[in-house]
C-alpha cells in the first residue's frame, strides 16, 4: 500500500444491549459478532476488519460495560473495554435512540481518551417522528457537547452508515494496511464456531441459563467437503444440565441444528456438530478455564 492509505482501530463502546454487535456486523457487511435480544451477549473483544480502497478500519466490538455484576468473568469483560479505550485510534460511543440513562452517563465519564469520542445514536429506524430525534439531541446537549461528532445510524438501514465510514476513513492515521484486504477478523474459525453455538443458547434458553453456560471446542477436524466439530457446553449444576438437554434431548438437538446451519453458512461447507453437556461448578471463576475461553486478565 502507498503512503496515501490510512489504517487504524475504532472501538465501539456502550452499555449492554444498545446494538453494538449488530452494528459491527452491518459495518463489516458480514456476521461476525453474535446477537440476541438479551443484554451482555458479547463477552470477549472482537475485531472486525473493513478494507476500503484507501483505508482499513479495524472495528473493535467490546462487551457492554458491567456496573451491577461482580465476579471474574465480568471483571474480564470490563478489562476488555478499558484496554480498548487505551489502545484504539478512535472511540465510538453507542447509545439507543431516545434513551439516555445513568449507565450511559457513567460510561461517558470514563471516556478520558486522547481524541474526543464520537457519538452514534443507534436504532434510529425505530423512531417514527424525526422531530423526536432532534428534541432528544437538544435535551441532552450538555452531555453530547463532549463528542466531536454525532451520527444518527441504524444497522437496518445501511445508507445511514456511509457518512460515518466516510469520516472515519478520512480521519485515521496514514499508514499501510495491517491485514490482507480479504481478511474480516483477527479471530480464528474455532472462535466463531464456539460463538455461534453460544448464540443459540441465548436464543433458545430462558433468561438466566445462557449466562451460566460456556462453550469449549474439543475437536475441529477439516476433511474434504466436511468439518467435524465436537463441543462441550459447561454448566454449573445438574439442574442447569437437565434444562439444557431438555426432554429426551430435544432442546440440545434444536440448539445443535440451529448452530450447525449458521456454522455451515459461515464456513461454506458441510458440518458435523456434536454437543455434550458437562457440569463444571464455578467455571466462571476459574481463571485458567476463562483464559481457554479467550478472556484476558
Amino acid at each position: 500500500m502507498t503512503e496515501s492509505t490510512r489504517t487504524g482501530t475504532v472501538a465501539l463502546i456502550g452499555r449492554p444491549n444498545v446494538g453494538k454487535s449488530t452494528l459491527l456486523n452491518a459495518l463489516i457487511g458480514q456476521k461476525l459478532s453474535i446477537t440476541s435480544r438479551r443484554p451482555q451477549t458479547t463477552r470477549i473483544r472482537l475485531q472486525g476488519i473493513l478494507t476500503l480502497p484507501a483505508a482499513q478500519i479495524i472495528f473493535v466490538d467490546t462487551p457492554g460495560f458491567q456496573q451491577r455484576h461482580a465476579g471474574m468473568i465480568y471483571r474480564s469483560m470490563n478489562r476488555a473495554v478499558a484496554d480498548a479505550l487505551e489502545t484504539v485510534d478512535q472511540v465510538l460511543m453507542v447509545v439507543e435512540a431516545l434513551r439516555w440513562n445513568e449507565a450511559d452517563a457513567a460510561i461517558l465519564k470514563r471516556l478520558d481518551t486522547p481524541r474526543p469520542p464520537w457519538l452514534l445514536i443507534n436504532k434510529t429506524d425505530r423512531v417514527r417522528d424525526p422531530a423526536q430525534l432532534a428534541e432528544y439531541v437538544r435535551e441532552h446537549q450538555a452531555e453530547f457537547a463532549r463528542f466531536a461528532e454525532i451520527f444518527l445510524v441504524s444497522a437496518q438501514q445501511p445508507s445511514t452508515l456511509q457518512p460515518l465510514l466516510k469520516q472515519l476513513a478520512s480521519r485515521l492515521p496514514e499508514g499501510p494496511f495491517q491485514y490482507d484486504s480479504d481478511q474480516v477478523s483477527d479471530r480464528h474459525e474455532r472462535f466463531f464456531v464456539a460463538e455461534f453455538i453460544r448464540e443459540q443458547l441465548f436464543r433458545q434458553l430462558g433468561d438466566e441459563l445462557p449466562y451460566a453456560t460456556a462453550v469449549l471446542i474439543d475437536k475441529y477436524e477439516q476433511t474434504q467437503g466436511l468439518v467435524r466439530i465436537e463441543a462441550t457446553l459447561l454448566v454449573d449444576n445438574a439442574g442447569q444440565k437437565a434444562i439444557l438437554i431438555g426432554d429426551k434431548g430435544q432442546r440440545m438437538k434444536a440448539i445443535g441444528t440451529a448452530a450447525r446451519h449458521q456454522i455451515e453458512k459461515f464456513l461454506g461447507t458441510r458440518v458435523y456438530l456434536g454437543l455434550w453437556a458437562k457440569i463444571k461448578p464455578g467455571w466462571a471463576e476459574d481463571s485458567h478455564l476463562l483464559k481457554q475461553l479467550g478472556h484476558d486478565f
